[in-house]
């Protein structure tokens, strides 16, 4: 039987062309003992060669020539031969140089790691790849293991020339040198074979001591200390070289020494064979004998009758928990499909760790101390600068790659530090002290600065929007050692380190943007892989211990947090003069009220005082709770510090937050049983067991008191729990919550001088774009009302006829009923109360609104009043506006129908420039200086009885002047004064009401601030008691007064001489306070009243004078007007028996019996009498 050949998967033309230029290449002979000879056109081969890769391979997308060349074995029997074969003592050889240099740039694009998605994929590329990056893992091997031949060293030698000229100097072909040997040895970094040791040939441990003995690793160094002053476009390459070659090795095991590395080592050993251990211990409680093996199957009832569940093996009859446990064990889950992401590359991955041996791990280590001390600096600066910029050679890869270096390099800076302050405490380890001999922070400063750090919050935020995990990851890194190395700082011994530290402490916390960041990637973690659930849980266990003791030693701390704020626009304008133009007055007024009126929505920063545990509780979240769930059930992989980082969230959440609510959860304790009680529970001689072992005990007990007082929580375990769940669980009952009533918008205007129609146009155009239905809609409303009103008036004339007929008085006529407007739909409603374009033209249109303006669901009526003729006129100019809509206005410059729209000012009153009654509500002219006065003039002030005699005293006086000045000076005031002196008069009358309304204290706003039913009770009794001696002081002068008039009668002759002795007086009224003019006294009766008082008060006591202006008057004795019975006849008894009596008698509170005051007769006058009463009563 004949077996058909497979078909080759490369062209045979293209193989035989690649076969016949790798056999001129050159090769090795007998007769020249084994050694490689070039052929005579080796280096015109090479260079064909590279032709075929770069216009076959790359223009193309194909890999037929790499395949080739790998089947070929080009690199191994050809390119590394003849490397290997240009000795040192050569170097000046220009042919040599160039072939090896030829062979360099065949070697490049060889080793070149290939990443394609699926997307990118031929089938051509699954045929080859496989086979090409299996032989790009025997080319590293090559190249590692010819120690002998030193290929990475030649390499080294080709670019030296190049690196020897200054940069200014250099051409772009020796750019191009430097940037080809370091791509080369940034190829030989990425290749890696998966699932290899060590120890193996290609693994990063050969990796770190072949570049540390063919010297690549000082080249690097070399380059990266000159970054910026010689080398310049190289610093993307140097990045990735160093991220390659450092990702996933430990920092905190690079810095241990040989014996720490051994004893790290047997720890390790130790710990793993405990975990087995442990894990036989648990499996032996249930494992089977030799005496149980036989098979057997049990049927479990289940709740639902007639349903039974089987379950097999012997085991499963120990006891019923165990049976139902096995019986969880064989349910299967069908597990939702997700959606299919995009697979992360395998290169760019950083949380795989890497081990390395001791001797790589001892020439790392010198490296990084190196490149600390003498090339961060300048590298990592240069590098944040072209990512700034956007360089070209700057790709998205790079900013993550960037961020984790600066991480990990931070990590074996602090690493590097706490092994010195180890080691200074042991004297008796010199070698190890004098190795460390950084103090000072300035080597890692160009990380600190204020660029890198908004770089940093701007990377992380993108990313963070953008939900590429992995870069989340690198920036949470690099934020989190940022953090740790500020921490560090601030407690340095050293005065600068610690003042730097507080400024970024500051800088950092200072942002409330921040803050919720760090909220947001811990909420956001789901299923991104145990890298991202460690990073982030750090990065929040870091930032909330740091900005807890920051808060606690400045109180005063502020953030600056952003809301959403409403910014009026103010409008600089001159005042308008008083002469001018009206209109060029009216249409600046206009711009100016537009400009004050309209307002934008923006972000805006304020500060405010910061509360920590306002911040903590944003961590109490169900997501976040979950986050840190799903961490601790790693809990058999995660180290000391990591279960430590986990136990002090639970121990914030229940007892520091007071949340212990949100943590009563099944699952939860579940979990927390398991990490305890087993099966395969932690070690119990870790040192964090028995931290968590209390941490159980009292959410435990917390949970059981909790549930006494809630039995709805037996409920609740089964679920996560939303805020008012958890609110009512915590004080047993719901959370009540008010609901914002909506807004109706500002009303809109047309702005200029327009007539109705126009204004219509206007709003039509400016609904014509986006809303031109519910134009549609108004013209529909207004077809149907005209319609409907042209009915009725049309039955109104009928009938009117019809009773002009009959001959019958015409009735009333009735008014026209108003006609509902009634949305189309839903929207059209919401619409109606939203849109304020909408509501200025169903305003324009002549519809009417009901109710009030923020009342959602008001109607909207056509009135009475408004005929079928306007309406089907309203409905012509809305149908014409839209069949020919105006969209710009104006000619020099004209304006958009929505700019012709503004905000409807708010109506105030406006007054001329040259008004002098400019005065506020309280009639008192305002300057822009008074004072706020505290309280409005309520009354006449409460006052004592010294109060009292002084405005008696000064009533005297005034008396007294009034009585020395002479006519001819009232007459000269009442029209003869100037202007000068009127306004001195006008200003002296308001300063004297001001100083008056500043004193007054008012009692209308005054309440008791406690209700002390005792206090009140001794207040009344002596309020009682004072107007009981009142009323006797008021009976003892009434007596007086009576006994007098017993004693001494008046006759009608010694009345009309009273009459005439008795001068006439003015008494100032409320509104003619300050006036000089006087007013006459009411009634004459009242004025021998007066005089007869006057008289008994100036023989014995002093009150408060009848006659006392309404100012002065005190607060028990307030003026009232009393009618005055006219009597038809001319006895004079019938007016000492009038109403004025009757209401003294009442007033003095006279008994039946006593003897009341005569009051004389006074001629016959239809007038009112005012009357002082007092208000005890």
């Amino acid at each position: 039987m004949e077996f058909e050949e497979a078909p080759s998967p490369v062209d045979p033309e293209v193989r035989a062309y690649i076969y016949s230029l790798v056999s001129a290449l050159g090769g090795t002979g007998t007769d020249e003992d084994g050694r490689y000879v070039l052929g005579d056109d080796a280096l015109a081969c090479l260079k064909d060669l590279k032709k075929w890769l770069k216009l076959y391979d790359e223009k193309a997308n194909r890999l037929d020539v790499a395949r080739c060349l790998a089947e070929a074995n080009l690199v191994e029997g050809d390119l590394l031969e003849i490397l290997a074969a240009w000795p040192e003592e050569a170097t000046d050889d220009k042919v040599k140089s160039k072939i090896a240099l030829a062979c360099l740039e065949l070697l490049v694009p060889l080793t070149w790691p290939i990443e394609k998605n699926d997307m990118q994929m031929t089938v051509n590329h699954h045929r080859h790849i496989p086979y090409i990056q299996l032989a790009q893992t025997s080319y590293k091997r090559a190249v590692l293991e010819s120690q002998s031949k030193t290929i990475l060293r030649t390499a080294v030698r080709i670019g030296l020339p190049s690196i020897a000229i200054p940069m200014s100097e250099r051409t772009t072909r020796d750019e191009g040198i430097i940037k080809l040997i370091l791509y080369l040895f940034r190829n030989i970094t990425i290749i890696s074979t998966p699932g290899e040791g060590k120890e193996g040939p290609t693994s990063r441990s050969a990796t770190i001591e072949a570049f540390h003995h063919q010297d690549v690793l000082a080249l690097i160094l070399t380059i990266c200390s000159n970054m910026g002053e010689d080398f310049n476009s190289q610093d993307i390459v140097i990045l990735e070289l160093l991220f390659h070659l450092l990702k996933g090795v430990s920092p905190e095991k690079l810095f241990l020494d040989k014996a720490q590395l051994e004893k790290h080592g047997s720890n390790q050993l130790g710990a793993l064979l405990t975990k087995e251990k442990n894990m036989h211990r648990s499996y032996a409680k249930n494992a089977p004998s030799r005496h149980n093996r036989f098979g057997t199957m049990i049927w479990v009832k289940r709740d639902q009758p007639g349903k039974v569940s089987t379950v097999s093996g012997q085991d499963s009859l120990k006891d019923g928990q165990h049976t139902l446990s096995k019986m969880d064990q064989s349910k299967k889950w069908n597990k939702p499909k997700q959606r299919s992401r995009e697979v992360e590359k395998a290169n760019d991955r950083f949380d795989v760790p890497v081990s390395l041996t001791n001797n790589a791990n001892t020439h790392l280590r010198a490296f990084v101390e190196e490149f600390l001390d003498s090339s961060f600096n300048p590298l990592f600066n240069h590098v944040r600068r072209a990512i700034e910029r956007e360089a070209d050679r700057v790709l998205e890869i790079h900013t993550q790659q960037f961020f984790y270096l600066i991480s990990w390099f931070l990590e074996a800076e602090r690493v590097r530090r706490r092994k010195k302050q180890e080691a200074e405490k042991k004297p008796k380890n010199n070698k190890i002290a004098e190795t460390f001999e950084a103090d000072s922070f300035a080597l890692i400063a160009s990380v600190l600065t204020q660029e890198a750090f908004v770089l940093l919050n701007r990377f992380m935020q993108d990313r963070l929007d953008m939900k590429a995990w992995r870069e989340v990851n690198a920036g949470t890194r690099c934020f989190t050692q940022v953090l740790l190395i500020v921490h560090d700082m601030a407690e340095s011994s050293l005065e600068e380190d610690q003042e730097i530290a507080e400024n970024i402490q500051n800088r950092i916390f200072y942002e409330e943007t921040t803050h919720d960041r760090i909220i947001g990637i811990l909420r956001g973690y789901k299923d991104q892989g145990f890298g991202y659930l460690d990073s982030c849980t750090e990065l929040s266990h870091v930032f909330l211990r740091m900005l807890e003791r920051y808060s606690r030693e400045n109180v005063d701390l502020q953030v600056r947090s952003k809301r959403r704020a409403r910014k009026k626009r103010k409008h600089e304008a001159g005042v308008i003069a008083n002469e001018g133009d009206a209109d060029a007055a009216a249409n600046d007024e206009d711009a100016a009220s537009e400009m004050e009126d309209v307002a934008e929505a923006e972000r805006v920063s304020r500060e405010r005082k910061f509360d920590f545990n306002r911040f903590a509780s944003k961590f109490m979240t169900q997501s976040c709770i979950d986050t840190f769930v799903a961490f601790t059930k790693f809990y058999h992989d995660l180290n000391v510090e990591q279960l430590k980082r986990a136990h002090r969230f639970f121990y914030r959440v229940a007892f520091k937050q007071e949340h212990s609510v949100m943590l009563f959860r099944v699952d939860i304790f579940a979990l927390f049983n398991r990490m305890i009680k087993g099966p395969e529970p932690l070690d119990q001689t870790s040192s964090v067991y028995g931290e968590w072992d209390e941490l159980v005990r009292q959410l435990i007990k917390r949970m059981v008191k909790k549930m006494q007082e809630r039995p709805e929580l037996a409920v609740e375990m089964l679920f996560s729990k939303i805020p008012s769940t958890v609110f009512y669980l915590e004080y047993g009952y719901e959370k009540q919550t008010m609901s914002s009533k909506p807004r109706a918008p500002a009303a809109l205007e047309v702005r200029g001088a327009m007539t109705r129609e126009e204004q219509i146009g206007v709003v039509v155009a400016a609904l014509y774009e986006n809303k031109l239905d519910a134009v549609e809609w108004i013209m529909k409303v207004l077809s149907n009302a005209a319609s409907e009103r042209q009915s009725w008036e049309a039955e109104t004339a009928a009938r009117r006829a019809e009773k002009d007929s009959s001959a019958e008085g015409v009735g009333a006529e009735s008014k026209a009923p108003s006609i509902a407007v009634c949305p189309d739909t839903e929207e059209r409603r919401i619409a109606i109360f939203k849109d304020a374009k909408l509501r200025l033209l169903m305003t324009l249109a002549g519809l009417e609104r009901l109710g009030i303006d923020d009342e959602p669901d008001a109607a909207w009526i056509i009135p009475s009043a408004t005929t079928a003729r306007q309406l089907h006129e309203t409905h012509e100019i809305v149908q014409k506006h839209h069949s020919e809509p105006v969209m710009e206005y104006g000619e020099e410059d004209p304006m958009t129908a929505e700019e012709m729209l503004r905000r409807k000012p708010t109506e105030r009153v406006r007054r001329a420039a040259y008004d002098d009654d400019l005065s506020g509500d309280d009639g008192i002219r305002s300057d822009g200086n008074d004072e706020i006065l505290l309280f409005p003039a309520g009354g006449p002030t409460d006052t004592g009885p010294r109060t009292a005699a002084a405005a008696l005293e000064k009533l005297k006086q005034k008396r007294r002047r009034r009585i020395i000045k002479p006519t001819s000076d009232i007459e000269d005031g009442a029209g003869g004064l100037d202007d000068e002196t009127r306004e001195y008069r006008r200003k002296t009358r308001e300063a004297n009401d001001l100083e008056k309304r500043k004193k007054i204290k008012s009692t209308e706003f005054a309440y008791d601030s406690e209700e002390d039913p005792e206090a009140d009770k001794l207040f009344f009794e002596r309020e009682e008691m004072r107007r009981k001696g009142h009323a006797k002081k008021v009976m003892e002068v009434l007596r007086a007064g009576m006994v007098e008039g017993k004693g001494k009668r008046k006759n009608a002759d010694d009345i009309v001489k009273a009459k005439e002795k008795t001068k006439k007086r003015r008494l100032p009224t409320e509104s003619e306070s300050g006036k000089d003019e006087d007013v006459e006294m009411a009634d004459d009766s009242l004025s021998l009243r007066v005089q007869e008082i006057s008289d008994e008060t100036e023989s014995g006591e002093e009150d408060t004078p009848l006659s006392t202006p309404l100012e002065e008057l005190p607060q028990e004795r307030v003026l009232k007007e009393i009618p005055v019975e006219v009597q038809s006849s001319d006895d004079d008894s019938g007016i000492s028996h009038g109403v004025v009596s009757d209401r003294l008698d009442e007033d003095n509170g006279l008994e039946d019996g006593d003897e009341a005051p005569v009051v004389l007769p006074s001629r016959r006058r239809n007038r009112a009498a005012m009357v002082l009463e007092s208000d005890s009563d």
